[in-house]
């Protein structure tokens, strides 16, 4: 009786394991830009998953950077200090690998590298950037 339970409980593992894999390829064929497919890795339940799909999804090249990415060993992008102006960086998994905070700088932008509009200044039809507001 044991044997015939743990056979079922195989069964229903390897459906389960079955509908996630089906679940992933479906879900790893997105519709994207023209252009913009690629075969990449990318990390999915803590796991590497790869296949083809949106560049923005499969960031990772291969299954070894994405492993390295997954155990918090990929290239520290913040080292190289790419905000400007005294701007935070945090590491992020999405190309460039990394985000500036510009808020109490004075500036604004993807590296902080813009000076902020004075208040009250007429602006070129833009809207005021967030991170120059001051409170």
């Amino acid at each position: 009786m044991q044997r015939a339970s743990s056979i079922a409980f195989a069964v229903l593992l390897a459906a389960a394991f079955c509908a996630q894999l089906q679940l992933q390829v479906s879900a790893a064929r997105p519709s994207c830009d023209v252009g913009q497919h690629q075969a990449g890795c990318r990390i999915h339940v803590g796991m590497c998953v790869c296949g083809i799909g949106c560049r923005n999804e499969y960031q990772y090249s291969d299954k070894e950077e994405c492993m390295k990415a997954l155990k918090g060993q990929r290239l520290n992008q913040c080292g190289e200090t790419p905000c400007k102006h005294g701007g935070a960086c945090s590491q992020t998994t999405m190309d460039p690998g990394f985000k500036c905070r510009c808020e109490g700088t004075g500036f604004y932008g993807p590296r902080c590298q813009y000076p902020c509009p004075s208040p009250g200044s007429p602006g070129s039809g833009r809207p005021f950037p967030y991170e120059c507001v001051l409170i």
